[in-house]
């Protein structure tokens, strides 16, 4: 059944302008007009949540823009029927696979004419938005005359993310709307705005409440309302001379994120805004061309892939989540991040330890999170006084989740346990953070061990967003599907995996990490071990992730996985050990390979003469990874190959640009892969055995 304005906005209705006819010809649209002659188009694309910008939305709206041609009304307002927002994007569904520019500049060449047509009516025209107005959605408000947000409206360019720049005007109209510099940077990192930075950056001309955006739209119809134009700063920095300057420090900035050879959006935008910025139809033109180049580019397709992974493993969260109050055991650096971020998600959290000052520390750092992703004082102020210190551990009683994140000892968790489980109501979930340790270890002293299971969460919670969900061969199947609904609640990806040493991530990440330790052995510089992972793509080395999770909770993990997968994992050094017992862990006691201030390793650069990353480095580091994904899908581990790759991504950060390790090893080539392998073997040892798997992936 087809929504309406009504269905979606409720008493909004009488701000909107009056119900669509039943004669209205649209599937996508409703226009109609009020008493002062206005006419109102309302996005509302047929069977989707949200809108986007197909190819067929697209064509109608060419046949809407005819029709107000001829209708010539009074003013022309552009709003979401959508309670989501006013318009998401493009459907980049339409460009997967895309390998012709040809065609897909013919493509955009189409949606370019129709949005050209919409800013050339000769009526007032105005967007009033709400929601998020990401992309192609906002490429069509600034099309409009005039923009008039909501106060939860949110502007962006994500298209950067994709791959991609903005490819329907976009580049051309933003940065001769505001100042250049500052669109520039929207565009190059992709990041949102709200309302009220939109309105002081000049990118819309009014702010208004839901109530008042009748009013507000009969000022601006009318010409009552002031409109925010581009000022005289706008066109200096839009000189050639000027851009020139600009461009070659947005360049150096852009390389220190985002490496032009593996990214290669960020230097098309720049160096089409250098070159053409100057001249609207030159630009214009322009970037249809740079726009479909990029879209066949290997990076696009596998952003867009990964894009595609984020929805997928979305939908494994299912709905209903039934989580009220989390008790977290546990303040160290996981247990106090994991409630912070649970606290920041909505959720009642009683956090535990035996002692004081961890739990202290766990509010500070959580206080710190709020004040970083809350604007409002008064939502940080709810968000903390939703996280509650427990020493007593009360909470364990009124918990539907309990979530221990106590130290991977076998036996201190199972005491844990103990204590717990008769104070536990009925359907409690009782799950472990554990990294490495199997379930099937962990239940056999619980009288109930089907109600455990795994929340395997990522360091750091507040921005990696996998979570394994972990189960064993008697883990109730309500409560994992319960567990998965929570994971998807708090904003969080869910991976199903079973019950395995070191699940999926940390067994694919040992060997990458341990393979570093004996490259060290091997004299090579720890820098020259991290730039050569860096420079596949990893956003950071492993060296320097090894001292971000902590050198004893590695050391802890490769001792489990080398107990059960022996010869197939580098030796660990006796150096390590001694390491970790002088206290030198990492980022969290400011010493481990590097040492740290700020949360930031110190690093001195590399000499410009010596040892240069090789591919054989590269391959050492970046194939034992894919060789334990294939060797997790032969096992039944995990169950789907775009599932592994989606997990490596969001939990490890595995360069997104190249779509997973079983990607890469595909595109790469599996004979090759397997060869390289192999060679590997005859030159360090058997840990580079190929596993059986790769005989039958594809």
């Amino acid at each position: 059944m087809e929504s309406t304005i009504m269905d979606v906005l409720g008493d909004r209705v009488l701000e909107l302008g009056p119900k669509p006819s039943a004669e209205n010809p649209y599937r996508n649209f409703k226009l109609t007009r009020d008493e002062d002659g206005i006419a109102w188009l309302l996005f509302d694309r047929e069977g989707a949540s949200a809108n986007t910008l197909s190819a067929d939305l697209l064509e109608e709206l060419d046949a809407v823009v005819t029709a107000l041609e001829n209708q010539r009304p009074a003013g022309l307002v552009i709003r979401s029927a959508k309670a989501s927002g006013f318009i998401a994007g493009a459907d980049v569904n339409e460009f997967r696979g895309a390998t012709d520019p040809r065609t897909v500049e013919t493509a955009i060449g189409r949606a370019h004419a129709v949005i050209d047509r919409l800013e050339a009516l000769r009526v007032p025209s105005v967007a009033v938005i709400h929601g998020f107005c990401l992309g192609g959605g906002l490429e069509v408000a600034l099309a409009c005359q005039m923009r008039i947000a909501i106060d939860d409206a949110r502007f962006g360019f994500p298209e950067v993310m994709l791959g991609l720049h903005p490819g329907l005007g976009g580049t051309v109209r933003f940065t001769q709307l505001v100042n250049p510099m500052q669109a520039m940077t929207m565009m190059l990192t992709g990041k949102t705005i709200d309302a009220r930075r939109a309105k002081a950056l000049g990118l819309v001309d009014a702010v208004a409440q839901e109530r008042h955006v009748r009013n507000a739209v009969k000022d601006a119809v009318f010409g009552r309302l002031k409109r925010a134009r581009p000022g005289p700063l706008v066109t200096l920095l839009n000189l050639g001379p000027v851009r020139g300057f600009l461009a070659s420090r947005m360049r150096a900035e852009a390389e220190k994120a985002a490496p032009h050879k593996n990214y290669p959006a960020p230097y098309a935008l720049i160096d089409l805004w250098e070159m053409h910025g100057g001249d609207r139809a030159e630009m214009l033109n322009a970037e249809k061309a740079s726009f479909a180049n990029l879209m066949v580019t290997p990076t696009a397709q596998n952003l867009i892939r990964v894009f595609f992974l984020r929805e997928q493993m979305k939908k494994l969260a299912g709905s209903g989540n039934k989580v009220r109050h989390v008790h977290v055991i546990g303040a160290g650096a996981m247990g106090g991040d994991i409630a912070a971020w649970c606290a920041n998600r909505d959720m009642r959290v009683t956090l535990a330890d035996m002692k004081a000052e961890p739990i202290a520390g766990a509010i500070k750092r959580a206080a710190e999170l709020f004040g970083k992703i809350m604007r409002k004082r008064t939502d940080q102020r709810d968000a903390l006084d939703r996280l509650i210190p427990d020493m007593d551990g009360e909470g364990v009683r009124n918990a539907d989740l309990i979530i221990e994140a106590v130290p991977e000892k076998l036996e201190l968790k199972q005491k844990v346990y103990a204590g717990l489980e008769p104070k536990m109501k009925p359907g409690t979930i009782l799950a472990t953070n554990t990294s490495s340790i199997p379930l099937q270890d962990l239940r056999t002293t619980l009288a109930r061990p089907e109600r455990l299971l795994g929340l395997h969460f990522f360091n750091p919670v507040s921005r990696l967003q996998l979570v394994e969900v972990v189960s064993h061969d008697g883990t109730d199947a309500a409560l994992l599907q319960e567990a998965r609904a929570f994971v998807g609640a708090i904003d969080r990806l869910p991976l199903p995996v079973k019950s395995s040493p070191g699940f999926l991530v940390n067994r694919a990440l040992t060997p990458y990490m341990l393979e570093a330790m004996v490259m060290l052995d091997e004299k090579i510089d720890q820098r020259l071990i991290d730039a050569a992972a860096v420079e596949f793509g990893m956003p950071m080395g492993p060296i320097e992730l090894a001292d971000q999770v902590g050198l004893d909770i590695c050391l802890d993990v490769g001792d489990m996985l080398r107990s059960k997968f022996g010869d197939m994992l580098p030796p660990t050094p006796a150096w390590l050990r001694e390491k970790v017992a002088k206290g030198e862990l990492g980022r969290k006691t400011g010493k481990g390979f590097y040492t740290w201030t700020d949360g930031k390793a110190v690093k001195a650069p590399l000499p410009e003469t010596g040892p240069r990353v090789t591919d054989e480095m590269i391959d050492r580091l970046v194939l034992p990874m894919s060789n334990v994904c294939v060797a997790a899908l032969r096992e039944g581990i995990v169950d789907n190959a775009d599932v592994v790759d989606g997990a490596m991504i969001f939990g490890t950060g595995y360069a997104p640009f190249r779509g997973g390790p079983l990607n890469y090893a595909r595109t790469r080539g599996v004979e090759n892969v397997v060869t390289t392998l192999r060679a590997l073997i005859r030159k360090f040892g058997g840990r580079f055995a190929p596993d059986a798997g790769w005989e039958t992936f594809k």
